[in-house]
């Protein structure tokens, strides 16, 4: 080895030691005769210092080091001066006095300061140049835990008596939701494989096969546009168990994530038991099936009170059968035209028709509110017994203020549910440390698709309905609730699952609701099919993303910020620069023609 430590590990009980070290240089100090470098590596800092009294013939190589170059050196381990100690510094008590120095690589000046951890480095530079990214210390430490946390989960589950088994990547296409990426095949000309968007099929060919307790950290692929929590690839927790039942499930994972965080990060907290509701229950009290319950702000349904008033607004939307909701903001009656101006704006982009505000500027209890007490564009067609109403529905009192969207359910609570996220923001009403898990259950297993007038699987199309609900798989589609539910935190999606259907005739049915044909099933599914004929268990499983799990950990926004080689928004790796053109003589023996001969320049990025 050419370091006898590391840097980062060097420690008091190292003093009158010599030890050798080789890492980056991070920072460079000239003090007029001592000179002073930060030596990185994968553990940390420590402080190296080149004295020309002791080691004269090294002094001059340490004048000519720069900012990442690589370098070997070997010293004595001492105390730091009294004063000079770091306590910000894991080896900030110590520093090693140089004795040799040899230069193993110089750099470039790189394209942005690796020590600058201000977050206005521009982020396309720091994906096309991602292996200088990936030495600064945010990154490095995100990665490090990345591991620490897939490594529990494997330790975890193989603790518990889980296999952890690998499926193919190459895999025939099958629908689950979103476009797959195609693969064409060179020994059998105009056939593809597909990417797998998960291994759903197969996982549930495994509990067919009698492994019972199965997991993969799985590498899953959508063509699907990307979002900031959303990539073209991404890796999850892939499980299945067989002879479970919900709570199973849902138990297993409660221990899984409360264990990892306490193991983790211990300076995190969460609420136990996690809390649960239904898929209803979530709508109808935070406008989305992925609350963030870090703080209250509970929207109320006011569709029958708005339908009494003189407003137009309201009462001509209950009349076509939409829905009135609102929620209070706490303390912010005293917003201004401005404020309430741009909350109007916030809540036109994520759909709403408006937003009506109405703030509470009394004083005293709400049952003393007066007319003069009432601040908001609908007031004078609101009486003041209406106002009440709509007060104590939302819990409002006076210093509050009252947001209120009126229109189709699906846009006002769209509108809403983000209204609810940027209100708790602004006042900072969440809790950073807090990680607020939940479990969401009982979703419809179809949604009806406006556009193409069709049934389409909530979560996807091998779900159990819950018990009795398959009666209404052929007269009334949108009243199956199924035996689905999500893992949610602090306003992500961070898993989702169901007890799998296991029986051919009713996993038939239900692909019958979704518009399949026979020949299309025959195609498609006919491996599942035939495993469900030969006695296959009652299943089901969940597959939490790592990458939406490590955002929730980190406190960051963005999932590219929680990747090693991520890709931008749209799609396009700069590091690589892919997807890119590939030679004429591979598309010869793919039997592939591009039939638009103005392939362009590189992809917009």
């Amino acid at each position: 080895m050419l370091k006898t430590i590391s840097c980062g590990e060097v420690r008091a009980e190292h003093i009158a030691k010599t030890v050798t070290l080789a890492g980056w240089v991070h920072r460079r100090r000239d003090h007029g005769g001592l000179i002073f470098i930060d030596l990185r590596d994968r553990e940390g800092l420590v402080q190296v210092v080149f004295n020309p009294d002791n080691a004269p013939d090294i002094h001059a190589t340490a004048e000519s080091l720069r900012n990442e170059w690589v370098v070997q050196v070997t010293g004595s381990v001492t105390a730091r001066p009294d004063g000079t100690e770091n306590p910000n510094l894991a080896t900030g008590a110590i520093e090693v006095a140089a004795e040799r120095v040899k230069v193993l690589n110089e750099s470039k000046t790189p394209p942005f300061y690796i020590n600058d951890e201000s977050g206005e480095v521009d982020e396309l530079l720091r994906m096309k140049y991602r292996f200088l990214d990936l030495r600064r210390q945010s990154m490095r430490d995100t990665i490090i835990m990345r591991h620490k946390v897939v490594r529990f989960i494997r330790d975890f589950l193989c603790d518990r008596g889980f296999l952890e088994v690998e499926t193919p990547i190459l895999i025939k296409s099958t629908p689950e939701g979103a476009r797959d990426y195609l693969v064409p095949s060179r020994l059998y000309p105009g056939r593809f494989y597909a990417l797998p968007q998960s291994p759903q099929q197969l996982k549930q060919l495994l509990m067919a096969a009698g492994v019972e307790k199965y997991f993969q950290i799985a590498r899953c692929f959508r063509d699907e546009d990307p979002r900031a929590d959303r990539q073209p690839e991404h890796t999850q927790l892939d499980l299945e168990m067989s002879f479970v039942e919900e709570d199973d499930v849902l138990n297993l994972i409660e221990e899984l994530y409360t264990r990892l965080i306490e193991t983790l990060y211990p300076d995190k907290w969460i609420m136990r038991p996690f809390p649960r509701m239904t898929y209803a229950e979530a709508m109808a009290s935070y406008g989305t099936d992925k609350p963030d319950l870090r703080f209250d702000l509970d929207m109320a349904d006011l569709t029958d009170i708005a339908a009494d008033t003189d407003f137009r607004v309201f009462s001509a939307v209950a009349a076509s059968g939409g829905i009135v909701k609102g929620f209070k903001a706490p303390g912010c009656a005293s917003y201004t035209r401005r404020q309430t101006d741009g909350l109007i704006e916030f809540a036109k982009s994520y759909g709403a028709q408006g937003l009506v505000t109405i703030a509470l500027t009394g004083e005293g209890d709400l049952d003393d509110l007066t007319q003069d007490g009432i601040r908001s564009a609908a007031a004078r067609f609101l009486t003041i017994e209406q106002v009440k109403a709509i007060a104590h529905r939302t819990e409002a009192e006076p210093g509050d203020m009252i947001l209120i969207v009126a229109g189709p359910a699906k846009t006002t609570n769209q509108a809403l549910s983000a209204l609810r996220n940027e209100m708790g923001s602004r006042l900072e009403l969440a809790d950073p440390n807090l990680i607020a898990f939940a479990f969401v259950t009982d979703f419809p297993l179809f949604e009806w698709d406006e556009d193409a007038e069709r049934w389409n699987a909530m979560h996807h199309a091998f779900s159990m309905p819950k018990d009795g609900h398959d009666a209404f798989l052929e007269s009334d589609p949108g009243k199956v609730i199924g035996r689905l539910y999500d893992l949610v935190a602090n306003g992500e999606e961070l898993a989702s699952g169901s007890i799998r259907i296991h029986s051919r005739e009713l996993q038939e049915r239900v692909f019958g609701v979704l518009g399949y044909t026979k020949e299309q099933v025959a195609e498609r599914f006919e491996q599942l099919l035939t495993a469900f004929e030969y006695g296959a268990p009652p299943h089901g499983g969940i597959a939490p993303g790592i990458d939406r799990l490590m955002m929730v950990l980190t406190g960051r926004d963005n999932i590219r910020d929680v990747i090693a080689f991520p890709k931008t928004q749209s799609g396009f790796d700069p590091l690589f620069e892919a997807p890119n053109i590939v030679e004429q003589n591979h598309l010869d023996e793919l039997h592939i023609r591009i039939t638009d001969d103005d392939t362009g320049d590189s992809p917009t990025i």
